[in-house]
């Protein structure tokens, strides 16, 4: 295995496919969008249940750094999200709000302004918005395998992913 570019010394054995993919995606998404994978993976706990459904982050645009002589200091930059119709308006009163979020997630200011553009927003294709609950033999299945779980966000988390795996088994 190599050891630059995002791969690791094969002491360490294989690779998860994501630290590949996201090695290989986040350079080329910093460079034409100014964002990264994580920003969107967590972007539905970051736009919360009012808006993660409705829109999504298209870019962040840094203001361009002065020239010589001009103060060189980091300035935050407008990130352009994409809203489905009306979902719009609701948004735009809750902007003060979603910066405070995505600031709080990058750790530093790194937005003080978001651009909202109408334009629809899907999840993909075959993805449903949430599994149905689990019924009878299943929800008793997923309950015993929680058991030892103390937290309740991770109780929480493995309930939600067990009953997207079961729920998509076919019954024998």
């Amino acid at each position: 295995m190599k050891t630059t570019g995002g791969w690791k010394a094969a002491k360490r054995g294989a690779a998860q496919i994501s630290e590949v993919a996201n090695g290989l995606i986040d350079p080329m998404l910093a460079r034409r969008a100014g964002i990264n994978t994580a920003l969107l993976a967590s972007w539905s706990e970051i736009a919360g249940e009012d808006f993660a459904d409705c829109t999504r982050p298209e870019k962040i645009a840094w203001s361009r750094r002065g020239g010589p002589g001009e103060d060189q200091a980091f300035q935050p930059g407008v990130l352009t999200i994409a809203c489905e119709g009306a979902r719009a308006l609701f948004l735009t009163h809750a902007q003060g709000e979603l910066i405070q979020r995505i600031n709080g997630f990058f750790g530093f200011p790194a937005v003080h302004q978001i651009r909202i553009v109408q334009k629809p927003v899907s999840l993909g294709p075959g993805r449903s918005r949430k599994p149905v609950p689990l019924k009878g033999e299943a929800a008793n299945r997923l309950e015993a395998m929680m058991e030892g779980i103390e937290g309740d966000k991770l109780r929480d988390a493995v309930r939600r992913l067990g009953t997207a795996v079961l729920g998509k088994q076919r019954p024998r």
